[in-house]
């Protein structure tokens, strides 16, 4: 693996950075605290729910400042990923 690296150029280990590439983040990190996802540093699932909900309100805050600023895809990609998050919160608060 770190022979692989070696032989690439930064550009081709990460993608480029995009709003898109950057609420598709921010959604991983709600994943991971809702405890759906392992977190990739430990390996394990834990739920964090205050972690969890302070991400979703990042995002929730996110479409509220940049509505009307967003290409359509943008935008019906972050209504989803918001709205799959929120269900999942309300369903993981629910088996607390």
């Amino acid at each position: 693996m770190a022979e692989e690296r070696a032989g690439k150029k930064r550009e081709d280990l990460f993608p480029n950075i995009d709003f898109t590439t950057f609420i598709l983040s921010l959604n991983a990190s709600a994943l991971v605290h809702l405890g759906i996802v392992e977190d990739p540093g430990t390996g394990q699932r834990r739920r964090n729910m205050d972690l969890a909900k302070q991400t979703i309100d990042v995002l929730g805050m996110l479409e509220e400042k940049t509505r009307g600023n967003l290409r359509e895809d943008e935008e019906r990609l972050f209504h989803h990923l918001l709205q799959d998050l929120r269900l999942r919160y309300v369903a993981s608060e629910k088996t607390t």
